[in-house]
């Protein structure tokens, strides 16, 4: 695949979506504008987490327009108390959910209590909250939904697969579980995580989601986001 072509796919991969050196300040600067009318917000690490969980949205047949739901990438899991406080109880009154990887759980869970949302002492805890772990990361969860062979044959749609197969012949990769290579490769690059965000979001099975990502979109069965009239009240 020629360079011209593998351009034009991964511009409609970002279309509506910033990127580029200033992308996650810009984003998060544009989810909080809109924060400001929303019924429902939810917090997310970064703009991939953002790009996925709006798509698995549309996929499910949600509006989160209509809704007043509004996916707000915060930066980091470090920044979650902030915005916690800023829309939580102790500010504006907002619904919250929110998805972070594992590495960030106890990060999240400080964050919950310091804001005065509740104590979650567990995972189980932290959903009754409506905050969901995923395990590696949502990547890690989109993958393992999708399975290795669906996440390669996407890499092969974008003219990527060869860089993929280079990756799995370095020393430290070699020989290596297919699901951490591909993570691993996901995260490389400028813009490919955010770029394949939508593409493997696009790609799940909306039947079978795993509970985190079902959850907060809000299907049904789940804790998440509920459907909500535009015109209700926070």
């Amino acid at each position: 695949m020629d360079y011209a072509t593998r351009h034009e796919l991964a511009s409609r991969l970002l279309d509506g979506y910033v990127h580029g050196p200033a992308a996650a300040t810009e984003a998060t600067a544009r989810a909080l504008a809109k924060a400001a009318s929303a019924g429902s917000i939810v917090l997310v690490e970064g703009i991939s987490d953002q790009i996925a969980v709006e798509t698995l949205a549309a996929c499910r047949g949600r509006d989160f327009a209509a809704d007043r739901v509004v996916v707000l990438p915060i930066g980091g899991a470090h920044a979650v108390t902030r915005y916690l406080m800023q829309f939580g109880p102790a500010g504006a009154g907002v619904r919250l959910a929110g998805l972070c990887d594992r590495a960030e759980e106890n990060v999240v869970r400080r964050g919950l209590a310091r804001a005065g949302i509740g104590s979650a002492g567990t995972r189980a805890a932290m959903e009754c909250l409506g905050f969901y772990v995923c395990d590696e990361d949502l990547e890690d969860e989109l993958i393992r939904a999708i399975g290795v062979a669906r996440v390669e044959a996407l890499i092969e749609s974008q003219g990527d697969l060869g860089s993929f197969r280079s990756l799995q012949r370095q020393p430290e990769w070699r020989g290596q579980d297919t699901g951490a290579q591909l993570r691993r490769f996901l995260g490389s690059g400028a813009t490919r995580k955010i770029r394949y965000a939508r593409l493997l979001a696009g790609a799940a099975d909306m039947d079978e989601l795993p509970r985190p990502l079902a959850a907060v979109i809000g299907q049904p069965g789940c804790n998440g986001i509920e459907t909500r009239p535009a015109e209700a009240g926070p």
